[in-house]
């Protein structure tokens, strides 16, 4: 944190024109990033676009490609789907033999273009590009410690703080500046930097988003899951442990633990939503197993006598095929979505009942006639989707909806990454279960206990943070800090 004024380098960010992209904002929480790097590939760009083709999960408002050939770094971004925005002439473009990536959700700026990454700057000590993945959680702190020392920024996004931070360091080595960059920022990054001779990823001490190392015979891939190496044909070679810096070089992989220790708090949702069904992260354990354990916990505290199980796909199918195991009741599809959905639609003029949900999902009156129905989520966030849902199943003809949570109520927001609602649009926050119920018109609601959750997570409780189900934050806020987070209310302050 700097203390005395010292002018910092003006840098320029290489920023391509602008676009527009309308959005469909589902009642869910949103992705957050996905990054990916690598080096010493001929083909360093196109396994950058595939591996961020495997990870499109993780943020679909934008993407970028940063590629470098030890001289120059060639750039590529664009709004909109991964497979929308890289073309065979772009990716003829970006020449060399490494490479990073990053798809954006937006969880701290707008969606501007100016703000899609990866960053890339040129200062005194050669090129940098920067993809970032978390939310840091004193930037804007930083942001005006930097401005008021002659800093211009050309972004709102947090992860730019990271950048001139390091152009600011005194320290003589680019890999001493990143280090010493990063030991000033709080909150979450798996961050993934590109230099002219090395390709870095690190991963913020509490381990907060995943992020794993690959190999593809001789060459070595950073990525936020392991579906981006099954895309590749690459191996699993390890995950990045929290704390720890990797260094990808024409020496190999380099480690270091630059970052004091501190307990570990990795991402609980991950597991529950975010992370794809096929990835192995947080020592390797497998997503799809753990939410189908989720499911079966979530059958032994909260069985109702039901005909079928029927999740809300996608993202609730492992947990309903768990329900259904554990409570003995059959599974069916009784809700098919649309997978084809764009990015833009156009509304009819004359209006559709619940045109938003029928766009996406269709229910299956074969299947829910007559039936008693447990439908299974993997949370809830506003509850307006769940209100549409049940509504929709009773028209095919259901005689009983029961909706089941594989995870706890959603009492508080996300400061590490996740883009959440504010606390009032939480409607756990300020509702009980049964007003829920009420609201979303469902004959039962339950949800998934902590203790269960936590429970069937692989490893041990202590090593997740589960601050949206339970407002325990790992990271003690500074009074600044719940100024910027929007927390700190002046009229219930004490101070004089």
């Amino acid at each position: 944190m700097p203390h005395t004024k010292r002018e910092l380098p003006i840098l320029s960010l290489a920023m391509p024109g602008d676009a527009h992209l309308n959005l469909i904002s589902p009642d869910k929480f949103h992705d957050e990033c996905a990054v990916f790097g690598i080096y010493g590939h001929k083909e360093a760009a196109n396994l950058t676009y595939l591996g961020l083709y495997a990870l499109q999960h993780r943020g679909q408002e934008a993407s970028g490609i940063v590629s470098g050939d030890g001289e120059q770094f060639h750039v590529h971004k664009g709004k909109g789907l991964v497979a929308d925005i890289y073309n065979p002439q772009a990716l003829d473009q970006l020449t060399g033999s490494r490479a990073i990536g990053h798809n954006r959700y937006s969880t701290a700026g707008g969606n501007d273009l100016k703000n899609v990454q990866p960053l890339s700057v040129n200062f005194a000590l050669g090129n940098l590009a920067l993809a970032h993945n978390g939310n840091l959680i004193n930037a804007q702190v930083l942001r005006h410690e930097l401005e008021a020392y002659g800093a211009i920024f050309q972004s709102t996004s947090d992860s730019e703080v990271i950048i001139h931070l390091v152009a600011h360091s005194r320290a003589d080595t680019l890999l001493a500046r990143i280090i010493d960059a990063l030991s000033q920022v709080r909150g979450a990054f798996s961050v993934v930097l590109q230099t002219d001779d090395a390709v870095i990823a690190v991963r913020d001490p509490h381990g907060f988003r995943p992020l794993c190392l690959g190999r593809l015979g001789d060459t070595y891939l950073v990525a936020s899951e392991t579906c981006a190496f099954d895309l590749l044909g690459a191996e699993l070679v390890r995950e990045i442990e929290p704390g720890e810096l990797v260094v990808l070089d024409d020496k190999g992989v380099t480690s270091y633990q630059p970052f004091p220790p501190v307990n570990p708090a990795m991402c609980v949702f991950e597991y529950v939503y975010f992370a794809r069904p096929d990835s192995k992260i947080f020592g390797a354990n497998a997503v799809y197993a753990t939410r189908k354990a989720l499911g079966r916990q979530l059958a032994k505290e909260s069985a109702v006598p039901a005909d079928i199980v029927v999740p809300v796909p996608d993202s609730g199918v492992p947990a309903a095929l768990g329900y259904a195991e554990g409570a003995g009741i059959q599974f069916e599809l009784g809700l098919i979505r649309n997978h084809y959905v764009g990015r833009t639609f156009i509304e009819p003029e004359q209006s559709i009942r619940h045109f938003g949900v029928k766009v996406k999902l269709n229910a299956v009156p074969e299947v829910l006639a007559g039936k008693r129905v447990v439908v299974v989520d993997d949370s809830l966030v506003r509850g307006t989707t769940s209100r549409k849902i049940v509504k929709m199943l009773r028209n095919a003809g259901a005689k009983e909806v029961h909706m089941r949570i594989s995870s706890p109520p959603i009492v508080s927001p996300c400061f590490y990454g996740i883009d959440t609602p504010t606390r009032k649009e939480l409607i756990a926050s300020s509702h009980s279960t049964e007003e829920i119920r009420k609201y979303i018109t469902a004959d039962s609601l339950a949800y998934l206990s902590l203790d269960g959750m936590l429970n069937a997570a692989p490893g041990t409780p202590g090593q997740y943070c589960n601050a949206c189900f339970t407002e325990r934050y790992p990271i003690a806020l500074t009074r600044a800090e719940e100024w910027q987070l929007g927390l700190f209310d002046p009229s219930l302050s004490q101070d004089t």
